[in-house]
């Protein structure tokens, strides 16, 4: 693997959807990726063989994510690089519905993956990178931690804590830490498809997002992605820990 690269990215959920897109651009830009995922991307590996390295991880069972950090991977992809950077993207929005019918199994695997494996990862990264003068932390966060949304509790939930968390972690001061929790707006992914897919008793505004599918209010993958590493990447990243894309891309 080339690791000539001063920035090393470290993308959750890499497969699919906006992870996929993010980690495509990332290569594209000469920046290596360590993605980890339950599985591996069916073609970025062909393209991208001195860049991309991939972990198959199941990243909702928080015991297993605890021994891979246990062992010298991270650390090893990090070595030598100047600025490293972590995507927390890998995310749930089920279970939905109201609290009565939701499966207590699902609940915890949605904890697991959009709350405790990040904040893991948070804390594994900035250990392992003590050598790097740049690291940089963004939580993939939505409009649903600022704005509660019904049948949506645990989704709203899981994502209200991330962006507390970056908020606590910024007060740390650490000079060589920047974090964002970053609202990416909506876009056409699966999960959009899952929620348009919702029946109305479990999410009563199941009608709004069918709205923005069908008068082309969705974003693509690749637009959001482009303007999420456009700021990841830029000096402004961490000026703010809990932003949203849709403010900080608007024109001037």
């Amino acid at each position: 693997m080339n690791l000539s690269s001063p920035i090393r990215a470290i993308v959750t959920g890499h497969t699919r959807g906006l992870g996929a897109a993010i980690a495509e651009q990332l290569l594209a830009r000469d920046i290596a990726v360590l993605g980890l995922s339950r599985s591996r991307h069916a073609s970025l590996k062909q393209r991208f063989p001195a860049l991309l390295e991939e972990t198959e991880l199941a990243l909702a069972d928080t015991a297993r994510v605890a021994q891979w950090i246990a062992t010298d991977a991270l650390r090893t992809f990090v070595s030598g690089a100047d600025t490293v950077l972590l995507i927390n993207n890998a995310g749930m929005v089920q279970p939905i519905g109201p609290i009565e019918g939701q499966d207590v199994v699902d609940i915890a695997t949605a904890v697991s993956l959009n709350v405790a494996t990040p904040l893991m990862l948070a804390s594994a990264l900035t250990a392992a990178s003590p050598d790097a003068s740049d690291r940089r932390i963004m939580h993939i966060s939505s409009g649903a931690a600022r704005n509660a949304y019904p049948g949506w509790s645990i989704y709203c939930a899981t994502k209200a804590a991330l962006d507390h968390h970056a908020r606590a972690v910024s007060l740390d001061a650490n000079r060589a830490l920047r974090i964002c929790s970053l609202a990416p707006g909506v876009i056409d992914t699966n999960m959009q498809a899952e929620i348009r897919g919702t029946g109305v008793e479990q999410f009563p505004m199941r009608e709004k997002f069918q709205d923005l599918k069908r008068n082309g209010q969705l974003s693509t993958p690749e637009q959001c992605a482009a303007q999420l590493l456009d700021y990841a990447l830029s000096d402004a990243f961490g000026e703010t820990p809990v932003a949203d894309i849709r403010e900080i891309a608007k024109p001037a």
